[in-house]
């Protein structure tokens, strides 16, 4: 499978940078792609159309994480083959960052390539990266609904059902992107170092464990977002009002500078306090040492298994049953509850931008990876959640979620349930990571410095 974003990551870059902070004109594409636009939006096609035209197309682009060769694998032995029966092939495009793809559309579309000029059919993507796109405009439209297996999502927005499929990151959706898969911060131990009695719970605990245990413990470097996850969870656990994530789910728009700082200040000076008792950190107070944060998920895990630290948090519900089962992580590793004030949950989806160069093969793309059949096969095969509406399967198909679903490892449903919390707003993940960034990593200057900088950048 070759890699299109490799090709194209430095494709005007600058104009890139410079359109971020500005809406930019829908580029206008090749006549026929933007004809298919038009009818298939407007509801004047079949299925049947749509699967003739995506056969003619011939192929499909999907950019994803790469960092995962199960779901590799899982890609190249179940969806390549059912699209191929389509008379599609798959070509895939593995990210270490799904911002090399965000940044390809920006460039492509300050190029005027719209719909069947550029590189990319789908994206898996959320959060900031759809924020980015679909406030530039920049997305093919509101698909989600208009194919088969939406009869499996919930879209009607009187029913509250429908809330983790109509927001990302507490900004709209407009059923711009294909709900495919969802996931939970998770934090695992190795009990074999770290007795379940033993691993911290909160916060406080955490940083009273690392004083008497320094070099045990440390999270993934932000912007990565498994990083800027640990750093949303700080965020809400030390919100100086006592309300967890709640203002946290307001826009950067209606949240200031002063008060973003008033909020921040416990967390961030909390991240700056526990530095030197992270793994390659100094030991002791004012000795900050050469604290490391692992650049993603694989890297953070190596650690763990490797023995040099005794509890990794990460994105992934089953991945540890799966780590286990797989080899990968010793049998003695299992789950914790942390931070019991709030574990984030969201869900991830299949976007489609607006120079996609096979439309139809992107729309059938959206359609097969959120099959009933593929998520439970999904869900088993590599522990990725669905991200269909369970309750709108049939009983037979109900059961078999139990029947496939990896082990939790550890804790329960319930557990977790009662821990579980949403995502920040999208547009605060990019001034959260960069404070943290700037005054976490960097020292740059004061949080009220360093904050107001972020702010006027963004």
């Amino acid at each position: 499978m070759h890699n299109i974003v490799g090709r194209f990551f430095t494709l005007l870059t600058l104009t890139v940078a410079l359109l971020l902070g500005s809406a930019m004109a829908q580029p206008t594409g090749t006549p026929d792609a933007e004809a298919f636009r038009d009818a298939f939006l407007a509801g004047n096609l079949s299925w049947d159309d749509v699967l003739e035209r995506a056969a003619e197309e011939g192929e499909v682009v999907w950019a994803h994480w790469g960092g995962s060769e199960n779901l590799n694998t899982w890609i190249d032995t179940v969806v390549a083959p059912e699209l191929a029966a389509l008379g599609v092939t798959l070509r895939t495009s593995r990210l270490t960052n799904t911002r090399d793809a965000v940044d390809l559309v920006l460039a492509e579309a300050a190029a005027d390539k719209g719909v069947g000029e550029g590189s990319i059919d789908g994206i898996w993507i959320n959060g900031e990266n759809f924020f980015t796109l679909s406030s530039q405009g920049l997305n093919f439209g509101s698909f989600a609904d208009l194919v088969p297996n939406a009869q499996y999502i919930h879209f009607d927005p009187n029913n509250p059902a429908s809330g983790p499929n109509l927001f990302d990151f507490g900004y709209p959706t407009n059923k711009e992107e294909m709900p495919w898969s969802g996931d939970q911060y998770m934090c695992a131990i190795d009990t074999a170092r770290l007795d379940r009695a033993d691993a911290p719970s909160n916060f406080e605990e955490l940083e009273a464990w690392l004083r008497a245990n320094p070099g045990r413990f440390t999270y993934v470097r932000p912007p990565q977002f498994n990083g800027n996850t640990f750093v949303q969870t700080v965020l809400y656990a030390l919100n100086p009002d006592g309300t967890s994530f709640q203002p946290f789910q307001s826009s950067a728009d209606e949240i200031s500078p002063e008060e973003f700082i008033r909020l921040a200040t416990p967390a961030y000076e909390y991240l700056q306090r526990i530095e030197p008792f992270l793994l390659g950190g100094g030991g002791a107070d004012g000795q900050r040492g050469s604290p490391i944060y692992p650049e993603d998920q694989n890297a953070l895990e190596a650690l763990f298994v490797n023995g040099e630290i005794d509890m990794a948090c990460r994105f992934g519900m089953y991945n540890t049953a799966v780590a286990v089962e797989t080899g990968r992580f010793p049998e003695t590793a299992e789950n914790v509850i942390f931070p019991e004030s709030g574990m984030i949950k969201n869900k991830n989806f299949i976007g489609v931008p607006v120079n996609a160069p096979n439309p139809a093969a992107a729309m059938v793309l959206a359609n097969l990876l959120a099959s009933p059949e593929n998520q439970l096969s999904k869900l088993g095969a590599i522990g990725y959640v669905m991200g269909i509406d369970a309750d709108l399967l049939s009983p037979e198909q109900q059961a078999q979620i139990d029947e496939v679903a990896p082990s939790l490892m550890g804790i329960t449903y319930d557990e977790l349930g009662a821990a579980t919390v949403p995502d920040t707003n999208a547009s605060l993940v990019g001034i959260i990571e960069g404070t943290w960034i700037e005054f976490v990593e960097r020292r740059t200057g004061s949080l009220e410095e360093v904050v107001q900088r972020v702010y006027a950048d963004r």
